[in-house]
């Protein structure tokens, strides 16, 4: 007997380690390919609008696909849509290694996008279906370190990759990881889904939300290009205020909903996906932009640029485990907001950079960062998770990804618009170094601005939930 609890234990954590495989991947493949860009475009003779679409293809159809690849995995299994999803994109970054022409890269970027949006939910729904909540919090940690290494070493290994091999590595390198994940998904995770009544696929659900999310996301990463009072982009958010109006009518109307928007009725679920979707308005321009910055204004190569990044990656790796057993047991409320003024408070630092910055001037924002990125993100998730019944983890894991997702296309955005309303001079002008740098400070106090505000949010709405094992509640329930 003793023997089965240590074995049912141990395949706990291998089923941490494949879905971790899996996510890896996905985040990796945000970050990697930006610092190979000059690369591939010279390799293959891009042109302007190709090579952003090689970025922006992977974005769309990952962020398009992810409320639908939550219920699916809730209807026919989340191993099988894990599986499905992961196979999916390690084939499309083997085409992607491959690819011959600009065509054929972005074709199979897009399909890479399509496999995260069905992996990347199943992932959540695998780890709050197998983890008790005592440990779930923990797992959760884990689970947000390795998408935090993966985001932040991805600049580092393209960099290298691109240096010193070839840019058609940064894909390649997915294949042995992709084949692992599979293997050892099929030996150590349970299947589950949703069995808590009858079940079937939402059609008028699945189009309606994936036709809003598609619109809001190409609106968002196109505005700054085409001007946000363009007819292109005001046309796209309308598709997707009337598209994503439509889903929220039809779930209401739906017998059987894709998804149950009584979720929302729980403050803590509500409150942890405004506060997931505030942090990555914050961070996420952060990352992109810093890259910038520091490239282009202080003169860093790719790899100089990632290993700067370094110190921070570290320490949300080694916080976030610590952080999601914190919330196992004193709650997610207070954690998140004081993680989220952390944020604030690096944001004002990195706000005081410029070109004549080394490594010890962004040290301390670095560190502020990462302690309170870690801090944020790790109770954030385990908060929304915790206030979702099992049988919804795939649904309510996709909602989370997607907050995340347009928040951090939004902050994007934003930033852009900020910085780019600063500067009125080409990049090989010698103003152009000052007139970015104003118009970058200027955008971090924006973000710190909004890091306050989800920490507001979180503190407002977020509470602690009782494990149920404990007090007999219904798994999801309110204390």
């Amino acid at each position: 007997m003793k023997a089965r609890i240590f074995a049912d234990e141990n395949r706990k954590w291998w089923t941490l380690a494949a879905v971790s495989f899996g996510l890896f991947m996905i985040m990796l493949d945000n970050t990697v390919v930006n610092v190979a860009l000059p690369s591939i475009q010279r390799s293959l003779d891009l042109s302007g609008s190709a090579l952003e679409w090689i970025v922006v293809g992977y974005a769309l159809t990952f962020a398009t696909f992810i409320l639908t690849g939550g219920k699916l995995a809730d209807l026919f299994g989340r191993r099988l849509l894990f599986v499905i999803g992961l196979a999916i994109f390690t084939a499309a970054s083997l085409a992607c290694g491959l690819a011959p022409t600009a065509g054929a890269l972005v074709a199979a970027r897009v399909v890479q996008g399509v496999g995260a949006g069905i992996m990347n939910p199943a992932t959540l729904g695998i780890i709050t279906a197998t983890f008790p909540p005592r440990q779930r919090g923990t797992a959760i940690g884990i689970w947000v370190g390795t998408s935090a290494l993966a985001l932040a070493i991805g600049p580092l290994v393209g960099g290298v990759l691109t240096e010193k091999v070839n840019w058609s590595w940064i894909f390649f390198i997915n294949v042995p990881v992709g084949v692992a994940g599979i293997l050892v998904a099929r030996w150590a995770i349970n299947e589950s889904r949703d069995t808590s009544h009858e079940q079937r696929l939402d059609l008028p659900g699945l189009l309606s939300s994936g036709i809003g999310l598609f619109a809001l996301t190409f609106a968002l990463i196109e505005a700054n290009r085409h001007g946000w009072g363009s007819p292109l982009i005001l046309s796209m958010f309308a598709v997707s205020v009337l598209a994503l109006a439509a889903f929220v009518v039809l779930e209401n109307r739906q017998r059987i909903p894709m998804l149950d928007l009584s979720l929302f009725r729980n403050p803590t679920f509500a409150g942890a996906n405004l506060a997931m979707s505030l942090v990555a308005m914050a961070m996420f321009g952060v990352f992109f932009y810093n890259s910038l910055f520091v490239q282009n204004v202080i003169g860093y190569s790719a790899i100089q640029t990632g290993a700067l990044f370094l110190p921070m990656t570290l320490l949300i790796v080694l916080i976030a485990p610590q952080a999601g057993r914190l919330t196992d047991r004193i709650g997610a409320r207070w954690l998140i907001g004081g993680g989220m003024a952390l944020v604030s408070g690096s944001l004002v630092l990195f706000a005081q950079l410029d070109a004549g910055s080394t490594f010890w001037s962004f040290l301390p924002a670095l560190l502020l960062g990462g302690g309170g990125m870690a801090m944020s993100m790790t109770p954030t998730t385990a908060a929304a998770m915790s206030a979702v019944p099992t049988d919804k983890a795939g649904v309510g894991s996709a909602v989370l990804n997607a907050s995340r997702q347009v928040g951090g296309s939004l902050g994007v955005a934003i930033m852009g618009a900020i910085i780019a309303s600063g500067v009125h001079v080409s990049p090989r002008s010698q103003l152009f170094g000052d007139q970015f740098t104003s118009g970058y400070h200027r955008a971090l106090y924006a973000a710190a601005g909004i890091a306050l505000v989800g920490a507001s949010v979180a503190i407002g709405l977020v509470r602690k939930l009782r494990h149920p094992e404990a007090a007999g509640l219904p798994e999801g329930a309110s204390a």
